[in-house]
């Protein structure tokens, strides 16, 4: 039995956090890869394997019950994560020989105490490598919303709910997209460094930088694709040079188009990421306000425009519908909490944390934040109102009540960009991951109208 291999302690240790612990699978990743300084290719490794047994759950656990025909015999958990690393290694990832896989599911059972049950991690992975072509068969099928959610790795609520409002040929497109590796980009803090100076500084055989291309709102000037590590941006990134983000994510402040020296309120900031692109844009002359109830994740906002150098926006820890904002503002964004399904891609978990039940409970909070923001912006103002989910009732529906009750009026953004325009209503834009490849994110527009002097 040979030693069992780092990326793969790391791998199972994140799988078992992840499901046994309730635990973010982000998070429990960077944990366990600095306690053992998992670093540069390594690392990369670790997480392929961490994120990719993490997301494809619901497909390791299929085969496992296909094999485990017994009512109530299901693997203990530190025997699942052996076996949902060793699956995914077999049927997703081509890097290791079959051998090698059982080996080592079977000396990471071991490892987690449960050595009494590494005769039948053996077998059961023996079983599925002789059954591969068969498995391997069903794993292609996806024509009925019972076979993609085995295929796709997806709960069967959200197949469901995809079939019904985006078609059977869409959804299958998408639920194939939740399993890709995530976009590489990057956006530059042009307060600092231009596009083309950072390009030009982190040039290597590592890491290739250029522009991003593409249509309006995709195309941000200071987002920059990337091909090859990042670990070579990471000290620029340190330094506030740049910032990982998407284009689906920028292309929301895109939208919201903030202007140099602008009153612009971001109303649900946590992380930061989009509230550093507005500061940079509106400048140190510009009055930029971010409301985020979590203290952890309002820390973050803060150290986020520390590291851009913006020492002058009011960040405030308070809830969205309550906190107290003693101004008004030319724009107002709310980029508001959702059921994450347009970034599942970038979420390995996120897929197994949602439900219905959550975007019952989203829906509620969107209005009520909706409602709040239409108070803060001024006669001729902008409020924008994004997801990152495809979910028509958090989206389209949302907005179009919210205008109702408002008076705010409605942009037509997708006569701006045809290709992008959401299918429900033009009037709005829907990303897709599978036609975008980027983050699935939903972006409004409304308006205030300006009230004539002297009218009423």
């Amino acid at each position: 039995m040979s030693a069992i291999t780092p990326e793969r302690k790391v791998a199972h240790a994140v799988l078992r956090r992840t499901f046994e612990g309730d635990e973010h699978t982000e998070r429990a990743f960077r944990e366990e890869a600095a306690a053992v300084d998992l670093t540069g290719r390594s690392r990369s490794q670790a997480m392929w394997m961490a994120f990719g047994a993490v997301q494809r759950k619901g497909t390791s656990d299929g085969i496992v019950s296909r094999f485990v025909k017994k009512k109530g015999m299901r693997p203990e958990p530190a025997v699942m994560a052996s076996l949902r690393l060793a699956l995914f290694e077999i049927f997703f990832s081509d890097g290791t020989p079959d051998h090698a896989v059982l080996d080592q599911a079977v000396e990471l059972t071991r490892l987690a105490g449960a050595g009494h049950a590494a005769g039948f991690v053996n077998a059961l992975l023996r079983r599925a490598l002789r059954e591969r072509d068969n498995l391997e068969a069903m794993i292609a099928e996806d024509s009925t919303p019972k076979a993609a959610a085995f295929a796709h790795s997806a709960p069967d609520w959200l197949v469901e709910l995809w079939w019904r409002e985006q078609g059977e040929s869409r959804a299958r497109s998408l639920l194939a997209a939740c399993n890709l590796p995530i976009e590489r980009a990057l956006r530059v803090n042009t307060a600092r460094i231009t596009p083309e100076e950072i390009i030009v500084e982190l040039a290597s055989e590592d890491l290739e930088l250029k522009p991003v291309e593409g249509q309006w709102p995709l195309a941000p000037a200071e987002l920059l694709t990337a091909r090859g590590s990042l670990s070579a941006a990471e000290d620029a990134a340190e330094r506030g040079m740049l910032v990982v983000q998407s284009r689906g994510s920028a292309a929301v402040v895109e939208v919201l188009d903030p202007q140099p020296g602008e009153r612009v309120l971001d109303l649900c900031a946590g992380p930061g990421i989009k509230t550093g692109q507005i500061a940079v844009r509106v400048g140190r002359q510009g009055n930029l306000v971010s409301v985020e109830p979590s203290p952890e994740r309002a820390e973050e906002v803060a150290a986020q425009l520390e590291r851009l150098g913006f020492h002058n926006g009011l960040v405030i820890e308070a809830d969205a519908r309550e906190g107290e904002i003693l101004s008004s503002f030319d724009r107002v964004l709310v980029d508001a909490p959702c059921s994450d399904l347009g970034a599942l891609s970038s979420r390995p978990d996120a897929r197994w944390r949602k439900s219905p039940a959550v975007i019952e409970r989203v829906i509620e909070l969107q209005s009520d934040i909706l409602d709040r923001a239409a108070q803060q912006v001024v006669e001729g103002g902008t409020l924008v109102y994004a997801t990152c989910t495809i979910s028509r009732r958090e989206n389209a529906d949302q907005v179009r009540a919210f205008a109702d009750r408002s008076g705010l009026e409605i942009d037509d953004l997708g006569s701006l960009a045809p290709g992008l325009a959401d299918e429900t209503d033009s009037r709005f834009l829907q990303l897709l991951p599978d036609r975008d490849h980027t983050t699935g994110f939903f972006i409004s527009r409304l308006k205030r109208p300006v009230v004539p002097t002297g009218s009423g």
